[in-house]
């Protein structure tokens, strides 16, 4: 993907979604850090059905430790490796109290030192709650960078570095969400929906997919 089509791709997106943000629902950059932790290998929808319980009961982490492991495991049980997930949840809950004052870190130095926090989870909360122009790389955004010809890679650091690189300035704090919302929702794995992508024109993927036939 030459610099024009990168250029008339994003603005194209910004054109259709000019506000776009996470499907993950939070009140509070703590509430953002534990959806973003228990979102891996799980939908944003059943993430956001867990959470829809456990957050009016434990919005901080002084209340989440509060809740013991076996409380926080009850309520989100329905989320895949929630054993893994509660455990990692509770010890950043102690480091934040600690070393934090009970605040998230605005770093990613920080952010990346607390259990079961990685470089992806730590971008976006970066991204969404400090407006810091990073790209999070997920399966989506992956395929996305590969399939478009926008940022070829093989591994996720890969692409987030030819994304930083790639994408115009001027689109780059909302890039993440446009593109993690084109690889949900059209640009899928088994079928990408070329049909209907507002992008397609730019796009190097070939041959374009077409509608299936009624």
């Amino acid at each position: 993907m030459d610099r024009a089509s990168t250029e008339a791709f994003f603005a194209t997106l910004k054109a259709a979604n000019p506000h776009p943000t996470t499907e993950l629902e939070y009140t509070s950059v703590f509430e953002l850090l534990t959806a973003v932790m228990l979102s891996a290998q799980s939908t944003d929808a059943g993430v956001n059905k867990a959470t829809r319980r456990l957050f009016p009961r434990a919005s901080t982490p002084q209340a989440m430790l509060e809740l013991g492991l076996d409380g926080l495991e009850a309520e989100i049980r329905t989320i895949g490796l929630y054993h893994t997930k509660a455990r990692n949840l509770l010890r950043t809950c102690t480091i934040l109290i600690a070393q934090h004052g009970g605040e998230v870190p605005r770093t990613r130095e920080a952010l990346q030192a607390l259990p079961g926090v990685g470089r992806k989870t730590a971008n976006v909360v970066l991204n969404v709650a400090f407006g810091e122009p990073t790209m999070a790389v997920d399966t989506h955004i992956l395929r996305v960078g590969n399939r478009t010809g926008l940022a070829p890679g093989k591994t996720p650091l890969e692409v987030e570095r030819k994304l930083l690189a790639r994408v115009p300035p001027a689109y780059l704090p909302d890039a993440h969400h446009w593109l993690i919302l084109l690889g949900r929702y059209v640009c899928q794995a088994r079928m990408p929906r070329c049909w209907e992508c507002s992008v397609a024109a730019y796009c190097d993927y070939q041959p374009k997919t077409p509608a299936p036939k009624s």
